[in-house]
């Protein structure tokens, strides 16, 4: 292993089996975990964001869990900051940072050259009352004439990224996209492990999941923690359960809707990492998956 500690990040979709890997890799290396799922720094979303308890961690350190407030909205550039910090405060230790999370941006941000514009508030807040007026849609037309690449890269009905994209295009003069994650790590030390799992796999794999998150009290959870800020309320499970408890789903529409909501999600994912070349890709149920992930990490940089 190179004399400073390579950073290792495990990628793939929502259920693939991301967590079991990292504690392998984190035991084998000598290393620590490090959260890169958007949802897990806030405190109080366990069940629906499939937090590993403390009981399961295998006495293995977990960085940025639960560090935030639910009524917090943690922005990518305020995560990036905070998660590089702790990068480089465990690799100055001789400590290996295993990455491990769904978000796909929240890994790219620690991971590659990766800058953030600044933001101005009058603008931000003239833009969110344009989209709160005439909605996403319409917000994402008026994106898609003056950054075409960027519209094509951001959700019709992600309201919040389209107005951050249309304020750095009138900020900065620039498009968006020209801010967007380079595919170059910014430490040549940096392997991205993806773990590789079919589809119909999958599939059946999140229809459990969902099924055991309203098991373990899914919906408790989401009454208990009342009202969510800007970004935990746009969870997959949350939203649903708070549609539930405001009696606007029954229990089994929002199951129906938690999965699938969950299954696209997890299509997007996956269509995103497999955009990355620099992915080593192994197979989810390789009998040689943790020995293979370890001997990567440990030329990586060589």
């Amino acid at each position: 292993m190179p004399i400073v500690p390579p950073i290792v990040a495990v990628v793939g979709a929502t259920a693939a089996g991301k967590t079991g890997l990292s504690l392998a890799l984190a035991e084998r290396l000598g290393g620590e975990v490090v959260n890169t799922d958007a949802m897990q720094v806030y405190r109080g979303m366990d069940i629906g964001t499939a937090k590993l308890p403390p009981a399961g961690r295998r006495g293995i350190t977990h960085h940025l869990v639960d560090t935030h407030e639910v009524t917090e909205s943690v922005s990518v550039a305020a995560f990036q900051a905070e998660a590089r910090a702790v990068v480089a405060d465990l690799r100055a230790r001789g400590v290996v940072p295993v990455l491990v999370g769904g978000s796909a941006l929240y890994t790219r941000a620690v991971l590659d050259r990766f800058e953030f514009p600044g933001t101005d508030p009058a603008i931000r807040t003239r833009l969110e009352g344009e989209l709160a007026e005439i909605g996403a849609p319409a917000m994402h037309a008026r994106l898609a004439e003056v950054d075409p690449e960027a519209a094509s890269r951001i959700l019709v009905d992600n309201g919040r990224r389209i107005a951050r994209a249309l304020e750095v295009v009138e900020l900065t003069g620039r498009p968006f996209s020209a801010t967007l994650p380079r595919l170059e790590y910014a430490d040549p030390h940096s392997l991205q492990v993806g773990v590789d799992i079919d589809r119909p796999t999958l599939d059946e794999r999140i229809e459990q999941r969902v099924r055991q998150m309203i098991d373990d009290g899914l919906v408790a959870e989401v009454e208990r923690l009342g009202t969510l800020g800007r970004t935990a309320a746009t969870a997959i499970g949350y939203r649903e359960a708070a549609a539930h408890l405001r009696g606007e789903l029954t229990a089994e529409e929002m199951r129906e809707r938690i999965v699938v909501a969950t299954r696209r999600f997890a299509r997007r994912q996956d269509s995103w990492f497999r955009k990355d070349p620099r992915i080593t890709w192994l197979r989810f149920d390789d009998p040689d998956l943790v020995d293979r992930a370890v001997e990567a990490a440990r030329t990586v940089g060589r």
